[in-house]
């Protein structure tokens, strides 16, 4: 399946879930209020989500002279990826993390945070580069930026939907449609598991992908073994200070894993699994 299906496939998904909840929250009106939410966000979000996700995070892109490490790792692997070279920006965090945002190859961004530059070894930096850039050239970053920027969308919805269903707010007893403040409620904590779990259907088996491409590009795949061995260990003591919950799927690893989150609904495949995979693959060799 292409990305561009897959992409299509999930904004139809993710704003089915939107215009229900207007629906639940406001009846016609509200079913007609999310129809153009959802309408603004598919196209937002397919042109833009890339910027909304960077500015999330406070991603500054910084250039050759200010990165040059960096910025010769980006450009040499992907070149073996036949790709363009992605925009470099780094993310002012001391939670080591990385991800890859852009619509295409050709507009592909890799943003790393203070802290993973700070714990890993060149060739463990090399590892997460090589992972990163294999989710741009397998085309996943349009998908994964997609759906994080719109159940960013859906989570906030909801949280107001709960809201006016406590307070009453919303449609008023004579209006046609729409749900009793119970049923609002009900779905208000639904749909945000909802948009977790079509997350979650996207993002386990492309991890596993971008790990084994990642591996191939790097030229050695212990060193992405090494740098999510590290990466287990520091995330789970220091959890990312911003952002939303909603783009965690976006990272190497789940940079709120320092929260309490159900592992039905991790969008990370066990690290331990992933390492065990990268050595077979370095043993195979």
């Amino acid at each position: 399946m292409t990305s561009q299906i897959k992409t299509a496939m999930l904004l139809a998904l993710l704003s089915g879930i939107i215009i229900v909840l207007g629906g639940a929250m406001g009846g016609k009106t509200g079913i007609m209020i999310a129809l153009i939410l959802a309408l603004v966000m598919n196209v937002g979000s397919y042109w833009y989500s890339d910027k909304i996700v960077l500015s999330m995070y406070g991603a500054q892109e910084v250039g050759p002279n200010d990165a040059p490490m960096l910025h010769a790792m980006v450009e040499e692997l992907a070149a073996r990826a036949g790709i363009p070279k992605p925009r470099v920006c780094v993310i002012p965090e001391e939670a080591p993390n990385a991800f890859a945002t852009g619509r295409d190859p050709a507009h592909g961004v890799v943003a790393v945070t203070h802290g993973i530059m700070r714990i890993l070894s060149p060739e463990e930096l090399k590892g997460v580069l090589a992972h990163e850039i294999g989710h741009i050239a397998n085309r996943d970053i349009l998908v994964q930026t997609v759906a994080g920027v719109l159940a960013s969308v859906i989570v906030s919805v909801a949280s107001m939907m709960q809201w006016a269903a406590i307070f009453g707010l919303g449609r008023s007893d004579d209006e046609e449609g729409g749900a009793s403040p119970l049923v609002a409620i009900m779905m208000a904590i639904v749909a945000p598991i909802a948009a977790s779990l079509i997350q979650f259907a996207i993002s386990r088996s492309r991890e596993y992908l971008a790990d084994e491409t990642g591996a191939a590009l790097a030229g050695n795949p212990l060193y992405l073994a090494g740098a999510l061995g590290k990466l287990q260990a520091f995330s789970q003591r220091v959890p990312m200070q911003h952002g939303n919950q909603a783009t965690a799927h976006m990272f190497i690893v789940n940079p709120f894993s320092g929260a309490s989150m159900a592992s039905l609904f991790s969008t990370h495949p066990p690290i331990e699994e992933r390492i065990a995979r990268l050595r077979s693959m370095a043993g195979a060799r």
